[in-house]
């Protein structure tokens, strides 16, 4: 059983990081078997970590023709980002009341100061990736669980569409910034500080990804 459960969870890692990095793009349709064959794994794990991306929202199972990875939506997004800015703000505010050491924020400065360093070298894939470890982080020190479980999962969606449309942008500097400044008001324990510029920083996001999605024929969505 241990044995099973440790196939399923490689099978699940691996499709959604190449869900998520589109290496399996929006649109991506193949039958089990291949999915399987291409993982190098027997059909069941990989139909259960299916399965298991489906109630995620990345990908539906269409029967006898195997798996298709969603498309990329504006309203989707729009509705994300309509969730995320709802629950975000409040949590860094709820952080930042309990007045955070310098070691409690030292993940976040980690991330903050990789985004930086990612956005001078011009790699956008590892500001991305340091990007989303900020957001995830912040959630792991608020310590609701539910909550983080939750927002991981779109996490996931709203990052396919941010990788798809990354390079079609202006350089995110001002996202970076941003970051900066969330991180210093949690140092100093500014809870309404806090929530406005983590607030403004959603707001912001999604109105340019938004525009993108609008205005631009995406690949494959």
């Amino acid at each position: 059983m241990a044995e099973k459960k440790s196939r399923v969870g490689d099978a699940y890692v691996q499709l959604k990081e190449d869900i998520r990095s589109n290496l399996m793009p929006p649109g991506f349709q193949a039958p089990e078997p291949e999915i399987a064959e291409r993982l190098g794994m027997s059909r069941t794990p990989v139909r259960e970590a299916l399965i298991r991306l489906e109630a995620e929202g990345l990908v539906e199972l269409i029967p006898r023709r195997g798996a298709r990875v969603l498309p990329i939506k504006a309203e989707d997004m729009q509705e994300i980002y309509q969730i995320l800015t709802a629950l975000e703000p409040d949590a860094a505010a709820h952080l930042a009341a309990r007045k955070p050491t310098f070691d409690d924020l030292a993940p976040l400065r980690e991330a903050t100061d990789e985004m930086e360093q990612a956005l001078e070298a011009g790699d956008l894939d590892r500001w991305a990736e340091a990007d989303d470890r900020f957001h995830i982080t912040l959630l792991e020190l608020h310590g609701n669980r539910r909550m983080q479980s939750f927002v991981s999962a779109l996490y996931d969606q709203a990052h396919r569409a941010r990788i798809v449309t990354l390079r079609l942008r202006e350089l995110p500097v001002r996202s970076t910034q941003e970051h900066r400044e969330i991180l210093d008001r949690l140092a100093t324990g500014d809870v309404e500080g806090t929530r406005a510029v983590f607030r403004q920083h959603r707001e912001r996001a999604a109105t340019e990804l938004l525009k993108i999605l609008e205005n631009y024929r995406l690949p494959q969505l």
